[in-house]
């Protein structure tokens, strides 16, 4: 563990290299290290203070954007060109019945952010800017079940393999399901998992190593001490089989560089997988939120 400075809980985390990373949370929260971790620095909006952002998706040390969640105007996103010395808002939700969970980019340039359903259909929002302006997207989504939502816990529940590929991840009503996009958000197809589902249960993270092996982990936050099976895509997402079982309710979830190995987090501890997760050792106690390895 290593001092931040700061009592917020963190739960957006950008990892760019061994040296350089990002992190943001409650209380307004955005840190930034340049020197693998051992100082960090406080970079957030001012004014910013009642704001959660949960989501941080950052580019190098220079620039990176921030998603604050919430009803309403809760939900924005802010985006700066110099390592958090001045932030622009460029988002502010403007539907009460909208709340924005995550958001993801495919290069510097385009990106996505999902809300919550409106209508009976969860929304998406794009940008081709780096973050600078969004625009809802009419594409092609299948509708919601009911209770179905996404859980604004590490960032991961919106992922993207840098190319065309999209998924995310949901809770809440009967089937904790994925979603997923070939075409950058404008259509989507939905897949039921084995994950459990309830109002404080289904999938928390996703993370793809390639276009087709995937991990989902998840569980019940209010039963965090539970053991938890997680789900594994060979199929870029159309399938998800039953995993290995985690020592508890997990939020984050990430591939390390090489092979099939890959690391999950949670408030009970950390697992590590060394075969695409069809096993899964808990390591560690430490109470953790999200994950990000970088691919050093």
């Amino acid at each position: 563990l290593t001092p931040t400075g700061s009592q917020a809980r963190l739960r957006g985390v950008s990892a760019i290299s061994a040296r350089v990373a990002w992190a943001s949370g409650s209380l307004g929260t955005v840190l930034l290290t340049t020197d693998r971790g051992r100082t960090w620095q406080s970079v957030g909006p001012p004014g910013a203070g009642a704001l959660q952002f949960r989501d941080i998706e950052a580019f190098d040390d220079d620039h990176a954007a921030i998603l604050s969640i919430g009803n309403g105007g809760d939900s924005r996103v802010y985006v700066t060109d110099d390592a958090g010395q001045h932030w622009t808002q460029t988002f502010t939700n403007d539907d009460p019945n909208a709340f924005y969970d995550c958001m993801t980019f495919f290069d510097r340039k385009r990106g996505l952010a999902l809300s919550d359903p409106v209508g009976g259909k969860f929304r998406i929002i794009a940008t081709a800017d780096g973050g600078r302006s969004w625009s809802v997207v009419n594409g092609q989504m299948p509708p919601a079940i009911d209770g179905e939502f996404a859980f604004a816990a590490s960032g991961q529940c919106l992922v993207s393999d840098h190319g065309k590929r999209a998924w995310f991840a949901t809770g809440g009503g009967a089937q904790a399901r994925v979603f997923r996009s070939d075409d950058r958000g404008q259509s989507w197809e939905v897949s039921a998992t084995p994950i459990r589902s309830g109002p404080s249960a289904g999938i928390f993270a996703l993370a793809f190593r390639d276009p087709q092996h995937g991990l989902a982990v998840g569980g019940d936050f209010a039963l965090p001490d539970n053991g938890v099976v997680s789900a594994r895509s060979t199929n870029g997402g159309k399938r998800f089989r039953p995993g290995g079982v985690t020592g508890g309710y997990r939020s984050g979830v990430d591939w390390l560089p090489h092979g099939q190995r890959a690391v999950a987090v949670g408030p009970t501890g950390s697992d590590v997988t060394l075969d695409g997760g069809r096993h899964w050792r808990t390591f560690d106690t430490t109470s953790l939120d999200s994950v990000e390895c970088t691919r050093e």
